[in-house]
This record gives structure tokens, C-alpha cells and sequence, in this order.
């Protein structure tokens, strides 16, 4: 993986009986972990108290056993793990958010990032209210909370609140009686939910984390619908929903979502098979053995490996025990890293005409550390595939590239970039392919292409919170 960054995965659970819920939540977000790894919490209501813990750090370093024996038992609970996408590492910026408000407690998880966070922040500020955190997940709570005021129910508040806020949002919401889950009008990012033996119900950001608490997953939330979970059963909420063109991410099939998840019917390991057959077809190599970079290049590889006849072989190895690379906040400690993370395996590569795959090119610095960990080992010929098109426009949807001037592929041909990696060509992912590798039309593709579904926000920079405070003093 050359330097792109995930946001955030969002988990929930209702029961209809009083239990050790925080339990639950973080065997969940264990198996969210890949979405975040920067900071998580966990809220849990018991009856209609809300108690949190949160900080920066893994799901199994911020809740140790005496943490988890120390949240009560409870019928409701939310759980947030995090990657900051708008806000620095800070533990202030962790999620859920719990607000105490005129009208009673909520707590709120979030995953994506708002197009229009800062003419709402903005507007917010300029009317007397005071932030305490630099996420716009911070500003989602304020428009629902401010359209509480004015509602009669929490639900009624959280769809006036999809008419203001615009972008990408997986939400789950907790209040005193009730858990609610809302996707966007676009569905940018995925959220399903599933049912447990017990009759409890689930909410998270993949199927995969459904499957690890042993809940059967019941299906995708469409976008723009809200679930409202309550001791009345399951109400579906479809107003926003066909109001817009589907447009989930696309990446979520070629790297962010684990391989065994399925999203919007699709399987995300099959989607990479697909990706790798389409790049062995259209960016076909000759050589000696095709190896992935793990994690999320190796099913693109086996289908590589699959429509080519060049036989697959495990040519790097996985450091497991450490957080993925694009985790490490400058690039000198990212590059530094890739040592430590990844290991050539000389009897697979030694000798022979290699196609390397992985799945992007963002900076090109881990992509050029890792041709020469396999020439190191070896390697006669490294030709380099990407299982996406190339980078060139920044995404405002919750993928961390808020600029073009990190993008190499804005500044070099295919061929230039090959040569600064060191490797003997270089091919993508055609970018009118995405739609047969995601098995649908309905997905947004603005990174590669520059058409976006929503306006560019007037300021996309990451800590753009950050630097106004500094300017502020």
C-alpha cells in the first residue's frame, strides 16, 4: 500500500435486555481495526445514562480488561475506531462524541467526512457555538442537536439534520430510548445490520465485524435510509432515500474493507479478483511469478495470476504486529516503516521476472522501498501493477488525500514513475473498468477522474481546524 489513509469504522448494538454490551462492541471494532488505528471509544447507555471511554491508540491498548469491566451493563451501545481525516491524532477528537443537551444526552459515531463541514462550522461559530474538538463529526452533532430543539423526537432531529449536512456519513446515533443508524443520500460509505441469537441488533460499518460477534448479517442500510432500533422493534426511515445518484467509494472494494466483507452485495474479495484479471488483460507482463503486496493486493495478484497462467507466489511477507504504514504521521517514519512491516522472500523471487501488484500509488516513496527490498532479494525484472487507476484529484468524501501536490502520478507519466520506483514498467487499472470490478455502475470515482457528486468544499485541508487556531493564536 503507497501511502493512502482510511477515515473510520462505526459499530452499535441494541438489546432487549440489560447486559455487558462494552464486550460486544470491542470484539466489533477488533474486527474494524483495519478502518482506524489512530484512536476508538466505546458508549454505552444504561438506562438512559451514557458513560464513554475514549483515547488514541489501538481497540486492545486503549480497553484493557479492567477498562472494559469498569463500563456498565446497558441495552444500548456505540463504538468508534479512528482515522483522522479532518482533525489531528488528539484524544479529544476520538469518537463517540457524547452531547449533553437541553433536551437529554447523545452519543454519535461517525464515518466519512462532510463536503460543507467548514461554511457549516462557520456559520456555527459565528452564532455563539463553542468547539471542542477539530472533527466535523463535532459539527454533525451540533446540526442534529440544534434541530432537536425544534423536533419531537431524536429521529425526526437527525433527518432535518441529512437536509444540512452534505458529503459522506455512515452514522450510528444513541440517545436515551433509542439507536439510530443513517447512511447518506450517496452512500459513500457502507453500513448494514444484523440480528444476534438473542434478539439483539447490530449495526457497523462492515459484515465482516457482524460475523466476528456472531450476528447474522440482514442486509446493507440503501442510501439516504435511517434505522431507528427501540423497545417498539425496527422502523425504516426511506425520505432521503433516491434523492440522489448511489455513489459508494469505490476503494472500499479495492483496499479499505476487509476481503471477507461484503458491501452493497458485493463481495470485496471477489471484486479484487476481478481487478486483477482486468490488469492482466489490459496490462499484461511477461514473467516468471506475479506476488502481491499484502494485505489488500494479494487477491488482485491470485487474479492476476489466475487470467495470465503466471503461476502466484508468496513473494513478500507481513510484519503482523505492526499498524499499517499510511498509520505513521510523516513520511520519513512511514518510509522507515516499511522495512519493519515487510520482508522479500528470496526463494520465490531470486532470478525471476516478477509482477509485483498492489493496490495504489499515492506518493510512490513505499512502492519504490518495496522494488528494492525484492531487487534486494533478487528480482530480474519488477513489473509494477495497480489494481486502481491512477491518482489524480483529491477526494473530500473521507479518504485522506486533500491535495493533488502529494499525488505523483500529477506530476510524472506512468514511465517516469517507474523509473523513480526503480521498477521495469508500470501499468493501472483503466478507470473505465471500475464499474465491472465493483460489480455496479453506482460508485464514486472522483479521485481518478475529478467529476465529483457533491460541490469541492472551499477548504479540503486535513487540519485546516488546526492551523485557524494557530493563526488565532
Amino acid at each position: 500500500m503507497s501511502g493512502l489513509r482510511e477515515e473510520c469504522g462505526v459499530f452499535g448494538i441494541w438489546s432487549p435486555v440489560k447486559s455487558a454490551l462494552a464486550e460486544t462492541v470491542y470484539y466489533g471494532l477488533y474486527a474494524l481495526q483495519h478502518r482506524g488505528q489512530e484512536g476508538c471509544g466505546i458508549a454505552v447507555c444504561e438506562e438512559g445514562v451514557i458513560t464513554a471511554h475514549k483515547d488514541v491508540g489501538l481497540v486492545g491498548e486503549v480497553f484493557t480488561p479492567e477498562v472494559l469491566r469498569s463500563l456498565p451493563k446497558g441495552n444500548m451501545a456505540v463504538g468508534h475506531v479512528r482515522y483522522s481525516t479532518t482533525g489531528g491524532n488528539e484524544r479529544r477528537n476520538c469518537q463517540p462524541i457524547v452531547v449533553n443537551h437541553r433536551k437529554g444526552r447523545m452519543a454519535l459515531a461517525h464515518n466519512g467526512n462532510l463536503s460543507n463541514a467548514s461554511e457549516l462550522r462557520n456559520e456555527l461559530e459565528m452564532s455563539g457555538a463553542i468547539f471542542h474538538t477539530t472533527s466535523d463529526t463535532e459539527t454533525i452533532a451540533y446540526i442534529i442537536t440544534k434541530q432537536r430543539l425544534r423536533t419531537d423526537s431524536i429521529e425526526e432531529a437527525v433527518l432535518a439534520a441529512m437536509n444540512v449536512i452534505e458529503g459522506a456519513y455512515s452514522l450510528v446515533v444513541m440517545s436515551p430510548a433509542k439507536l439510530i443508524a443513517v447512511r447518506d443520500p450517496y452512500g459513500f460509505r457502507p453500513l448494514c445490520f444484523g440480528e444476534m441469537p438473542d434478539g439483539s441488533y447490530v449495526i457497523a460499518s462492515e459484515s465482516c465485524a457482524l460475523t466476528a460477534v456472531g450476528a447474522k448479517f440482514k442486509r446493507d442500510l440503501e442510501p439516504g435510509e435511517m434505522l431507528v432500533f427501540s423497545r417498539e422493534g425496527i422502523r425504516s426511515e426511506r425520505k432521503n432515500c433516491g434523492k440522489k445518484r448511489h455513489h459508494s467509494c469505490v476503494f472500499e472494494y479495492i483496499y479499505f474493507a476487509r476481503p471477507d466483507s461484503v458491501i452493497d452485495g458485493v463481495s470485496v474479495h471477489g471484486a479484487r479478483l476481478r481487478a486483477g484479471e482486468i490488469l492482466a488483460q489490459s496490462c499484461p507482463a511477461e514473467a516468471d511469478v506475479v506476488i502481491g503486496v499484502p494485505d489488500s493486493g494479494l487477491d488482485a495478484a491470485l487474479g492476476f495470476s489466475r487470467a495470465s497462467g503466471i503461476p502466484y507466489g508468496i513473494g513478500l511477507i507481513k510484519n503482523k504486529y505492526i499498524a499499517r504504514t499510511f498509520i505513521s504521521p510523516g513520511q520519513s517514519s512511514r518510509t522507515d516503516k516499511v522495512r519493519i512491516k515487510l520482508s522479500a522472500v528470496p526463494e520465490t523471487v531470486a532470478g525471476k521476472r516478477v509482477v509485483l501488484v498492489d493496490d495504489s500509488i499515492v506518493r510512490g516513496t513505499t512502492g519504490g522501498r518495496i522494488v528494492s527490498l525484492l531487487r534486494e532479494a533478487g528480482a530480474k525484472e519488477i513489473h509494477f501493477r495497480v489494481s486502481a487507476p491512477p491518482f489524480l484529484h483529491p477526494c473530500y468524501y473521507g479518504t485522506d488525500i486533500d491535495s493533488e501536490d502529494c499525488l505523483i502520478a500529477c506530476r510524472h507519466t506512468e514511465a517516469e514513475i517507474a523509473q523513480i520506483m526503480g521498477a521495469d514498467s508500470l501499468g493501472y487499472l483503466p478507470a473505465e473498468k471500475l464499474a465491472v470490478l465493483a460489480g455496479h455502475s453506482g460508485i464514486c470515482k472522483a479521485c481518478f477522474t475529478g467529476k465529483y457528486p457533491t460541490a469541492v468544499p472551499s477548504e479540503a485541508h486535513k487540519d485546516k481546524y488546526e492551523m485557524k487556531i494557530k493563526e488565532n493564536g
